[in-house]
């Protein structure tokens, strides 16, 4: 829908204008700074110059303005970066600076489903069908017991209410959408069955036409909006930890929670301690605190070097990549290293093959920086072109996993050669080569959810992506390209 097409923060204000907008409360006289409005399918944005920074920074951390660098045009009175955002300046003088901008067309403004922009539609913009970046996540619930779970199949439980005639559920599993999911009556409540996969979910019953968190669930988010709605992890794993009758407390630290040691307390069972638990794709490193003491988990052997002469258990999910490193057939012994073991030179040992080494490890989705350690000596990959730096001395091997998202660049037909740099590479400049496809030059990388700002080297010069209309000042006064990826789709906002 055309919604999705504008700066995702606006989302974040205009259900919150529009919510108050349809009960009739008056917005006009907000903060000190300034004020908004929601009128005829636009936002608008009033900033008074004489207040005082405080109040400023205020005002636009409360609507979430930040990208739109407010406060350096209030500085300098250029507004060239707001235009080329789509906003149009309607008056810019010694007193105030009042922008707009359409957000849809205005018909039926006044209806939000009939002008296609339903408060459901919002919520799914501003919480995925699943949340992709979180690490981990374990439920909590008091009065009764997490939802039961059939294959892939959740059954939502409402205690009581006996008394209500209907019960809907609604989350960012089905759009936020309060009519396709009624919820069946039983002798202690109301539940129903949703399939899902692993993942981070947020949810709310519908009580005869009332929007209400799960009371009995004790993990909860607030939107930005003042609405808090319940938060529920499917699982992927379940921690297990047997022949212990008398251990008094449990618990399970890894590199999931930064090692955090009295976060994720485990439950007897009979004899066993349990944690059901979501995990994010790539390796987890952990150990069990049983009253006190670290040990690994005896029923899981698959183990790393902790780096102290003991360790780790390791869980792994997801599709594994294969580093390999042909020849140094001599060598004694080679290691794997990277960002993505804090860069540790005795964790990761490679096996030596008939043509060289290799060694099979999964990661998550993203972008990575890697070297070898062969016996002691740090070389980057050389059979991978892609380094991250010119200076020999401060080189990486730079490795795309699970790339996501295609930049095809148009308007530079003529260059020589172009590179790709960003957030998501740290601004490195030989990381990303694009190469010529017909009259675009193209870079597949992992983009996470979210904002991203970047350029292009072309020639050796910096320059904003030409084919891309959406920018912002940065702090040299040369501007950056930006780009919004979607939670759903991955694709492009």
């Amino acid at each position: 829908m055309e919604v999705k097409r504008t700066i995702i923060k606006l989302l974040l204000v205009l259900l919150w204008l529009t919510i108050f907008s349809i009960a009739g409360i008056n917005l006009s006289g907000a903060q000190d700074a300034g004020k908004t409005d929601f009128k005829d399918g636009s936002f608008s944005v009033e900033l008074y110059k004489h207040s005082s920074l405080t109040a400023i920074e205020e005002f636009i951390s409360k609507y979430d303005l930040g990208e739109l660098n407010l406060k350096q045009v209030l500085k300098t009175s250029q507004t060239d970066t707001l235009t080329k955002l789509g906003w149009k300046i309607l008056v810019n003088n010694k007193e105030k600076l009042v922008i707009t901008k359409p957000l849809f067309g205005t018909t039926n403004i006044n209806d939000p489903v009939k002008s296609g922009i339903a408060q459901s539609e919002l919520f799914a913009a501003l919480f995925p069908v699943v949340s992709s970046d979180v690490a981990y996540g374990v439920n909590r619930f008091k009065n009764k017991s997490s939802f039961a779970i059939k294959s892939n199949s959740v059954t939502f439980y409402l205690r009581n209410k006996l008394d209500a005639s209907e019960v809907m559920l609604a989350g960012s599993f089905n759009n936020w959408d309060p009519a396709v999911l009624p919820m069946r009556k039983t002798e202690a409540g109301w539940i129903a069955d949703v399939k899902l996969k692993p993942g981070k979910y947020w949810y709310k019953f519908i009580i005869d036409g009332k929007w209400e968190i799960d009371h009995d669930n004790e993990l909860q988010e607030n939107d930005g909006l003042g609405n808090t709605n319940s938060v529920y992890y499917f699982s992927n794993h379940t921690f297990t930890l047997n022949n212990q009758p008398k251990a008094k407390n449990v618990y399970v630290s890894g590199s999931f929670n930064s090692w955090r040691q009295r976060e994720l307390k485990m439950v007897r069972s009979n004899t066993e301690w349990l944690l059901p638990i979501y995990l994010a794709e790539g390796t987890h490193r952990y150990k069990y605190i049983v009253d006190g003491s670290w040990m690994t988990d005896p029923g899981n052997r698959e183990v790393l070097s902790d780096g102290t002469g003991g360790l780790n258990s390791v869980v792994k999910f997801g599709k594994p990549t294969l580093f390999k490193l042909s020849n140094y057939s001599n060598a004694t012994s080679v290691m794997l290293s990277g960002n993505f073991n804090e860069w540790r030179s005795d964790e990761l040992p490679m096996k030596k093959t008939a043509d060289g080494w290799e060694l099979l490890y999964t990661l998550a989705p993203g972008n990575y920086e890697y070297k070898f350690v062969v016996d002691g000596n740090w070389i980057t990959d050389p059979q991978n072109a892609v380094l991250t730096s010119k200076n020999k001395s401060l080189q990486n091997s730079f490795l795309v996993v699970g790339g996501n998202y295609t930049f095809g660049v148009k308007g530079i037909q003529n260059a020589r050669e172009v590179y790709l740099a960003g957030d998501f590479n740290n601004w490195s400049d030989l990381t990303l080569p694009m190469k010529r496809v017909g009259d675009k030059w193209m870079c597949k990388v992992y983009l996470a959810p979210g904002k991203h700002k970047y350029k292009l080297i072309v020639d050796g010069q910096w320059i904003t992506d030409p084919s891309n209309e959406a920018w912002e000042q940065n702090e040299f006064g040369t501007g950056n390209s930006i780009i919004w990826i979607d939670s759903n789709s991955g694709q492009k906002i």
